[in-house]
């Protein structure tokens, strides 16, 4: 609700990059701090955004480590682990089966199509969406320029010869599925204790340090690595909007902090970015 001047950077970080937009002093209130915001989102010329289970819980994506992740009374740090998978397929497939048959009924709301008209105005080059989320919601929305930093459940990644293709049948039959090759596939998404996918995190921070301007959507930030990108931004002086049902970490040191729903916030946040696009392209 509040928000706050840049933070003093560290020894060493990053000094302001030419392209980065001037940060003015903090202002106070709700409806300054909105105004604000969308004056940042509408000047920037570039935008990181990252997502976060918020955005998908407002479509009715159940949230990955509150009450509707239990299934069968296993939580999901006994099931989304190398081990768990190794000891019991089926038992593990019979869980993502669970969870992909309550996803595919979820719709993108107002704030993943606001992202994907921030894409649109900005181009795809000046516009990087990083999410945490694997529910392929912004995809289905029309994103295009994704990061998935956890994977995705909708694609299937083979443990023999790791080839990797989009598999959408709910329910998917035979549990669990096998590979051509006779290997048994896995859900193509990040567990406990596994690496995230190869070049995605290099991919993120290289992007945050090049843009004008990010977005936090819907994340508790409390998630390393990918809690760090807007670190990374703030000690580069480059400005930092969050958006979130409830403070986070971020919310003291954010440029400007909004506390309310994703898909009640950006469609106002990217509004002006969108007309100035539209009406730039009459012009031509």
């Amino acid at each position: 609700m509040s928000t706050q001047a840049d933070p003093v950077p560290k020894q060493g970080s990053k000094a302001p990059a030419a392209s980065c937009l001037y940060v003015p002093p903090p202002v106070e209130g709700y409806a300054a701090a909105l105004a604000r915001g969308r004056d940042l989102v509408r000047d920037a010329p570039s935008a990181v955004v990252l997502t976060g289970a918020g955005i998908s819980a407002e479509s009715g994506v159940p949230t990955f480590r509150g009450p509707d992740g239990l299934w069968r009374s296993f939580r999901p740090e006994d099931l989304a682990t190398p081990a768990a998978f190794a000891n019991d397929p089926l038992l593990v497939w019979q869980w993502y089966d669970w969870r992909r048959e309550r996803i595919v009924v979820a719709k993108p709301n107002a704030g993943h199509r606001a992202l994907v008209e921030l894409e649109q105005a900005l181009g795809p080059r000046c516009f990087t969406l990083v999410t945490q989320n694997v529910d392929g919601l912004h995809r289905l929305a029309g994103s295009a320029a994704v990061i998935h930093l956890h994977g995705d459940i909708w694609f299937v990644r083979c443990t023999v010869c790791e080839e990797r293709h989009e598999e959408r049948s709910v329910p998917l039959r035979p549990l669990p599925p096998r590979c051509a090759c006779g290997g048994l596939l896995r859900p193509d998404v990040v567990w406990f204790n596994e690496p995230l996918p190869a070049g995605a995190l290099e991919q993120a921070m290289a992007a945050v340090r090049a843009t004008d301007l990010v977005l936090v959507i819907g994340t508790s930030s409390l998630v390393y690595p990918a809690a760090a990108l807007p670190k990374i931004a703030l000690e580069a002086h480059i400005p930092v909007v969050v958006v979130n049902l409830e403070p986070t970490p971020l919310w003291h040191s954010a440029t400007v902090a909004l506390q309310g729903a994703a898909a009640e916030l950006l469609p106002q946040l990217v509004e002006g970015k969108v007309h100035r696009a539209v009406k730039a392209a009459q012009e031509r």
